[in-house]
């Protein structure tokens, strides 16, 4: 192992340390064993009906779908209009479904009649796979830190490294057009479209594309996210500022997951893997007030997934330049792929009026920062349907146990009104 890599992991581990108490919930990082798909792993022990799903994107990426209905045989008689429901960075389509049936935004819109489609991007656990790229990790040499030796490490490199060459740009463009379009052709009907933090920068930039738009009916976006200029994270802020992004690129490393086994180790390292889970994750994504942190153990059985380390550098970009635009490969570069010196913008302005919209946003997210939200806002030509909640954050909107009443029924409410407005057209 090298030094500057060895650097790394130091920055890596002071950062995570710094930003609060290195004490209590034991087992932060716990190594997942999937076995089956998430419906086997995941839904259908709550009693809810649940089918996989695979389709292919057009640069040859295999997305894993699944559709999960009402326990009611009466309400699945009469099932809604699909819901497709994009999750966010380094997760995938179990963050749905990590609370209880009556908690948990998944279960609630099958309850109620919609018919529910689950959307895993590329890398993800449940979407692993592609038509000709591997995945492979060999064996690195002995890393020690100090002096001292953690014995062989599995540093996950991809044999094939272009498996992981995409950002949020792709995954806006590739994985999210083809969920859609997929579900659009099973069920033969427009969807409504639910997206989650990344979620909502794929949603947002998809819907600037006339041929993707066409087949939504309307889309419901929480803690909305087209503008990054404003986030008030410092642990964030100090790694754009570390361009660290750019060093784990320079470094060869194109995957980041954590639940690697160089992950797993670099994690177990953290405060003798003791670190307190609550003000490690405020620390990310603002202060959240109302999810169940008893619940983290469990939460970590399934998150968080892997993502590329470009797809980062590419959030980091909008951090840097306050721009929804897609990758910045320089100058030249961007000449060769765009035909011009800089990347072209996503102009959110496109999104047709005629798309009914739902934001839910919360004074405390700390990456959805009300300013951008703003921004994202005035760029709009429509006028979107508002929920905003002073006292949540980022994690709130998917996780808090409180969601039910405080956010899920207004956006149902929303969607049924979108549904009552077509029937009369």
């Amino acid at each position: 192992m090298d030094h500057t890599r060895a650097l790394a992991v130091h920055v890596i581990m002071f950062l995570m340390c710094s930003v609060g108490d290195c004490t209590a919930v034991p087992q932060l990082r716990r190594k997942s064993q999937v076995i089956g798909g998430l419906c086997a792993h995941l839904i259908e022990s709550t009693g809810f009906p649940c089918t996989e799903h695979q389709t292919k994107t057009k640069d040859g990426y295999l997305l894993g779908l699944q559709r999960v209905s009402s326990r009611s045989t009466i309400v699945r008689r009469e099932m809604g209009l699909p819901v497709l429901l994009i999750h966010g960075l380094f997760m995938a389509g179990d963050a749905w479904f990590m609370n209880s049936a009556s908690q948990s935004l998944g279960f609630i819109l099958a309850d109620q009649g919609f018919d529910v489609w689950v959307g895993n991007v590329r890398g993800t656990r449940w979407s692993h796979g592609h038509v000709s790229l591997t995945v492979k990790n060999k064996v690195s040499d002995i890393f020690s830190i100090d002096g001292m030796k953690l014995g062989p490490v599995f540093i996950g490199v991809h044999i094939d490294q272009e498996f992981w060459d995409w950002s949020w740009q792709e995954l806006a463009l590739y994985d999210l057009a083809e969920m859609i379009r997929y579900v659009n052709k099973i069920t033969k009907a427009k969807i409504f479209v639910v997206g989650h933090s990344q979620g909502t920068i794929m949603s947002l930039a998809a819907f600037t594309k006339p041929d993707i738009v066409e087949m939504v009916k309307a889309a419901a976006l929480l803690c909305p996210i087209s503008y990054l200029d404003h986030i008030t994270t410092d642990f964030v802020l100090r790694l754009v500022k570390m361009h660290l992004d750019e060093v784990i690129l320079a470094l060869g490393i194109h995957q980041l997951n954590f639940k690697s086994n160089m992950g797993t180790q670099i994690m177990d390292m953290m405060c003798d893997g003791y670190i307190h889970c609550d003000i490690w994750l405020s620390a990310i994504t603002g202060k959240n007030c109302c999810f169940n942190d008893s619940r983290i153990n469990f939460y970590l059985e399934y998150e968080p997934h892997p993502s590329s380390s470009k797809n980062l550098h590419h959030l980091f970009q909008m951090i840097r330049k306050g721009s929804f635009a897609m990758y910045d490969y320089g100058m030249w570069r961007n000449l060769m792929r765009y035909n011009h010196p800089k990347p072209p913008v996503f102009d959110i302005s496109q999104i047709p009026t005629s798309l009914p919209l739902w934001m839910g946003y919360g004074g405390n997210d700390a990456l959805a920062d009300v300013i951008d939200v703003q921004h994202t806002l005035r760029e709009l030509k429509s006028k979107p349907d508002l929920l905003y909640i002073e006292e949540y954050g980022h994690i709130d909107f998917l996780l808090s146990t409180s969601a039910k009443a405080d956010v899920y029924e207004d956006m149902i409410r929303f969607f049924n009104s979108v549904q009552k407005v077509s029937s009369f057209k």
